[in-house]
């Protein structure tokens, strides 16, 4: 995974994964992969699943990288506590999937809390499921 500051403000983790190095073949299907991660997950709850591809070229002023395929987020919550109104700003968490010709781009923005950066990060780390042969 490699980490990067979005603007000079946002922590970003991203994994660009190769479409040869996994068995999930779309944006839908990885997404459908998080969605399990996340309802078999103790505290992780899922709340939606939104296709800003969808969105984005449904506008009048809409404008995609002509490189992008599909792109979608998965919407979830990891909020073990609400000390104060304050922490709403960080929450829900969500994890972006694009597809771009020859790969996936998995992306999210780190937490302030590790337990759930630590279990983002592992189900991203296991969407390369192949094998070399």
């Amino acid at each position: 995974m490699k980490q990067t500051l979005l603007q000079e403000k946002y922590p970003i983790l991203d994994l660009e994964i190769p479409k040869v190095e996994t068995t999930l073949d779309s944006v839908g299907a990885i997404i459908g992969y998080l969605k399990n991660c996340i309802e078999a997950h103790p505290v992780a709850r899922y709340i939606a699943t939104f296709d800003h591809y969808d969105h984005t070229a449904s506008l009048d002023d809409g404008e995609i990288a002509e490189t992008i395929l599909a792109a979608q987020n998965i919407v979830f919550c990891f909020g073990t506590k609400l000390p104060s109104a304050h922490v709403m700003a960080v929450r829900p968490r969500s994890i972006g999937v694009t597809e771009i010709a020859d790969r996936f781009i998995i992306s999210f923005m780190e937490a302030p809390m590790p337990m759930a950066n630590q279990a983002m990060e592992e189900w991203v780390k296991t969407i390369p499921d192949k094998q070399d042969d």
